[in-house]
């Protein structure tokens, strides 16, 4: 950790990460009682000896988690007969801001005066219990960790200045791409847990399910334990309202063991929470019935960087049993592969109703969101104004037409990011069009949606980049179409991908690559006719229910539940 010193960094009371421009620091403060479930959890509680533990707190804010700690510590002492004034190495906490470590530090001496200690006791204590410093750069010396328990901040990577993020990058490999730096908080939390340690953090959970998070995914399925995920999107588990889509989430320095799962809504409270916490300490309990939450036992968790599914337990227990017997969407073997339309870096340029002297074979007829909305291409007149030929940009002096066009939108298209890099390409899309697409049947599905939306191409468009679309050699795209407009195709995008405000689904690449479907000649012709028949008629309900048997679930609709606002029903297995 040496390089840390090295680097030019400000002093550290003054503020040096801005996550916005009203100096926002990633700061979201808990409520007490969440607190107190996550200290329950992990186990730190005053029953066992907390004075020959050491507890973590990474990003102490103004001591939400510190004054819990400190009155189970205190309590413990008292019924073990240990001096708590003695324990000056028992609580790490770190705070980057220097108004908030003194904060926590005058709260910590309150509260140790309030339970008997001296003020020079109290004042020690604090003082070394809260250190104003960097978490992730940090160099304080410390015995390795029982327990790590906090709220980390919710910063992302580009709003760090760049000589601390490299910094952070350089410590920390599992932060890569577009990450939150809360990412780098787990490393190094799990870093500091000895043999049998626990960490608990309640954040944001999209690095379980997005690019960025990859590293991290392996770093604890190859080295650690999850002892439990706690999904609590819709709770008030913060002081402020936030959209922060987040989960309790329990590692453990151990061998992966069962995982329980726990998905809660927005009727989780305090009294909800002891009725999850009785289960979670004692699994054999049989959990009393709650409108709060869902809970179940899983036997594995998911291993290597792939990603993690949300949902229910029961979600979970069906999409596990599905990809252990069915292929991916995307297969080699039947020629199926998914792909997203074209990007441009300019569509007021490339994108026109009307492009006049541009030669008709640079004019390829385009589909965006809007001209699928009704589940049928509705072309709204816009063209593609197509640089590429079939061995790469076309020659310019040959299309005198094209070459006008771009002449006059010169100063545009040379200013873009890829022109920039490609001086001599400057004209050129961001992604390159695939000749051969136009014209080849493809389903196409908007990015975002509530539900599942795809719509057959017969061929003669090409898609926007705002469409993802799917082409096979051995589908018949419209009985493909069916499964893909049933609920057991959103059930698997709903569990993958990282929801959107108003809870709408991202159905990109990655997550349609989860999907997992039957082989096409396995389904009976008679099924096969039920799928087409109610994808032609955006049937959902008839699609579902004839999906469920081409996948062997033997259900109807009913069973397998619509989507909700929220989540999609999981099946009964």
């Amino acid at each position: 950790m040496s390089d840390a010193r090295q680097l030019p960094l400000v002093e550290p009371q003054e503020p040096r990460i801005r996550a916005g421009d009203q100096g926002e620091y990633g700061e979201v403060f808990t409520r007490r009682w969440v607190v107190d479930l996550m200290l329950d959890l992990v186990g730190y509680v005053p029953e066992a000896d907390l004075g020959a533990k050491v507890i973590v707190e990474p990003s102490c804010g103004r001591g939400a988690f510190l004054l819990p700690i400190v009155e189970r510590l205190a309590e413990s002492c008292a019924s073990h007969g240990r001096r708590l004034s003695e324990l000056e190495g028992a609580i790490a906490g770190f705070d980057l801001l220097g108004h908030n470590a003194e904060i926590a530090r005058k709260a910590v001496v309150a509260k140790l005066v309030d339970l008997g200690e001296t003020l020079e006791n109290a004042e020690r204590l604090a003082q070394r219990w809260v250190v104003t410093s960097d978490f992730l750069l940090s160099e304080e010396p410390m015995r390795p960790a029982d327990f790590v328990v906090g709220n980390p901040p919710y910063v992302r990577l580009e709003d760090v200045p760049k000589e601390v993020s490299d910094a952070y990058r350089s410590m920390w490999p599992t932060m890569r791409g577009r990450a939150d730096i809360y990412v780098g908080f787990f490393e190094k939390g799990l870093s500091l847990l000895g043999p049998g340690g626990r960490l608990a953090y309640i954040c944001a959970d999209r690095w379980m399910r997005n690019q960025y998070g990859a590293h991290l995914r392996k770093l604890v399925s190859s080295r650690y334990a999850v002892d439990s995920v706690m999904v609590m999107h819709d709770v008030d588990a913060f002081e402020e309202e936030v959209s922060a889509y987040p989960a309790i989430t329990i590692l453990r320095n151990g061998v992966q063991g069962p995982v329980r799962v726990v998905d809660a809504n927005a009727a989780f409270d305090q009294r909800e929470a002891s009725l999850v916490l009785d289960w979670l300490r004692n699994p054999q309990h049989a959990l009393s019935s709650s409108r709060g939450f869902e809970a179940g036992e899983l036997t594995r968790w998911f291993e290597g960087p792939a990603l993690w599914p949300a949902g229910s337990p029961k979600t979970l227990e069906l999409l596990a049993d599905l990809e252990s017997r069915f292929a991916p969407l995307e297969d080699s073997r039947t020629g199926t592969r998914v792909g997203i339309g074209v990007a441009t870096g300019c569509d007021e340029v490339y994108i026109r109703a009307e492009a006049e002297g541009v030669e008709t074979d640079r004019l390829l007829p385009l589909l965006t969101a809007g001209d699928i909305a009704t589940g049928r291409p509705d072309w709204s007149g816009k063209y593609l104004i197509n640089p590429w030929g079939e061995n790469g940009l076309v020659d310019l002096s040959g299309y005198p037409g094209l070459a006008g066009h771009f002449a006059q939108n010169s100063k545009q298209l040379r200013s873009r990011y890829v022109a920039q890099r490609q001086p001599r390409a400057w004209y050129r899309t961001i992604d390159r069009v695939d000749p051969e697409l136009i014209d080849r049947p493809k389903l196409l599905l908007p990015d975002i949606k509530a539900l599942s939306h795809p719509v057959l191409d017969p061929g003669g468009f090409y898609p926007h980049h705002n469409l993802y679309y799917v082409v096979s050699d051995k589908w018949d795209l419209e009985v493909l179409g069916g499964i893909l407009l049933s609920d057991v195709a959103n059930l698997f995008v709903g569990a993958y991908c990282v929801k959107m405000r108003g809870r709408t689904f991202r159905f990109q690449a990655q997550y349609l690559r989860k999907i997992r479907v039957p082989k096409p000649d396995a389904i009976s012709s008679d099924l096969q006719q039920r799928l087409r028949n109610a994808f032609r008629q955006r049937d959902r309900s008839a699609a579902t229910e004839a999906a469920a048997e081409a996948y062997g679930l033997n259900r109807g609709a009913d069973h397998l539940g619509p989507p909700s606002a929220h989540c999609l029903q999981s099946p009964q297995i």
